[in-house]
């Protein structure tokens, strides 16, 4: 039963070609989001950065592809609140890996509603959103040809 989950499509290349589109836009995306943090904070500059380790993290959004498919009935804040909580366990298991791995996480939360530094709660919205637009982008990407 675990087929349906695991293996996104038949074709391996149209799995590569979205893992590589959702790692780009990934950090694409957390580029623009830290760029205009910066910028609330006065940095007009608008400098904004991430890190290259969030590239394969991000890619890993293929994977929800086929439970996408099986959830799209179900009400969108479900739905969001269903990727929200997928979002931070990946976000925190792969920071604990890049801690054990490299001896430090790239990313540290210090805000009080963090949880070892590794997720934070204030993040919700931000990764709620991204978990719904995922949708959207999965949609699209399988409506064209790459």
């Amino acid at each position: 039963m675990y087929g349906p989950i695991l293996i996104n499509h038949t074709n391996p290349m149209k799995t590569l070609k979205h893992f590589l589109i959702y790692g780009i836009v990934g950090l694409v995306l957390e580029v623009i989001y830290t760029g205009i943090a910066s910028l609330l904070k006065g940095d007009y500059s608008m400098q904004g950065f991430t890190f290259l380790v969030m590239f394969p993290i991000y890619g890993l959004a293929v994977f929800l592809e086929p439970l996408h498919s099986k959830i799209r009935t179900i009400p969108w804040w479900i739905r969001g609140t269903f990727y929200l909580t997928l979002i931070w366990l990946v976000e925190y298991t792969s920071g604990l890996m890049l801690a054990i791995i490299l001896g430090h996480c790239p990313w540290h939360y210090s805000d009080p509603l963090n949880i070892n530094g590794l997720i934070t709660l204030k993040m919700a919205p931000e990764w709620f959103l991204a978990g719904l637009g995922f949708e959207f982008l999965h949609d699209y990407l399988d409506k064209i040809t790459i």
